[in-house]
């Protein structure tokens, strides 16, 4: 399979998970989301869908310009690759937890988890496609400013 083939295929599951994630999120937005306290940087809702879905596809080229490396890298690769797949996997957790348990606190745990695992992943990547590492970046940072979100929503509602 060549690179772009790679690429693709890894973005199309990214964003079938973030697809999926939204299935979870739409029924509280209107809800429950609406009656929580939340902070005033907390951002319109507008906002998250185009920012996610330009994350999961920015994603989706780190693991499959990550995949493409197999043969040169198989170990390394392996790693990677298995990091990637937690770190996407408790994404879409985070939403269940937040949106479809309505469990702040789980939540909070969770995405401090989450953003330690995308870290390991970034800094994998980046040893094995400098490009890959460099997409992570800003998944890194909106993550963990989900994580601030997260704790002040948790710490408003208590």
């Amino acid at each position: 399979m060549n690179k772009y083939l790679k690429i693709t295929y890894c973005v199309a599951i990214c964003l079938a998970v973030g697809y999926l994630s939204s299935k979870v999120t739409q029924s509280s937005i209107s809800t429950w989301y609406p009656l929580i306290k939340k902070p005033s940087f907390n951002p319109p809702n507008w906002v998250f869908a185009p920012v996610w879905t330009m994350l999961f596809i920015m994603m989706g080229i780190a693991a499959g310009l990550v995949w493409d490396k197999l043969e040169t890298n198989k170990e390394l690769v392996k790693k990677g690759l298995l990091f990637f797949t937690v770190q996407l996997l408790l994404n879409a957790l985070w939403s269940y937890l937040f949106f479809g348990l309505n469990n702040i606190l789980l939540a909070l745990i969770e995405i401090v988890l989450l953003w330690l695992i995308i870290y390991e992943t970034y800094y994998i990547f980046k040893q094995i496609d400098k490009r890959a590492g460099y997409l992570f970046i800003p998944y890194l940072a909106w993550v963990g400013f989900a994580t601030i979100l997260t704790g002040s929503i948790y710490w408003l509602n208590l």
